[in-house]
């Protein structure tokens, strides 16, 4: 039956930089190798070098025995999270195109009056008018 394993994000492995507490992760599986650092030949130093990424490369390139890797396992807590880390995403209203005379209308309920004072006169001239007839 296949044992479940806990999913970091590099963010979070990256975190675990020091000697007091150290994460290093190698070919995407997370191992805390904080008890470790003092008993690693190379020393703790080439450890908290390659913490924040994954250090296949340099883990491959030091040349490390068959008995040194299965001395990783015990140290191994979890794997890399394989799911892309995709920001949460802003919504942004498009202000619609208004013509002019929405704008016009929306304006006019606004600042009713304006045009009442324009109604007012052109009833004033239109009583003005029909008494020169």
């Amino acid at each position: 039956m296949p044992t479940l394993t806990k999913l970091y994000s590099m963010e979070e492995a990256a975190r675990h930089n020091t000697p007091d507490d150290c994460w290093v992760v190698v070919d995407g599986k997370i191992y805390d190798v904080t008890k470790y650092l003092d008993d690693h030949p190379g020393g703790a130093d080439v450890l908290l070098e390659v913490t924040g990424k994954d250090a296949k490369e340099e883990f491959d390139d030091a040349g490390h025995s068959k008995s040194a890797k299965e001395l990783m396992q015990d140290y191994f807590i979890g794997e890399l999270d394989p799911s892309p880390n995709i920001p949460e995403m802003e919504v942004f209203r498009k202000e619609q195109d208004v013509s002019f005379t929405s704008k016009l209308v929306a304006n006019a309920t606004q600042y009713w009056a304006i045009p009442a004072t324009v109604v007012g006169i052109s009833v004033v001239i239109a009583v003005l008018c029909a008494r020169q007839k």
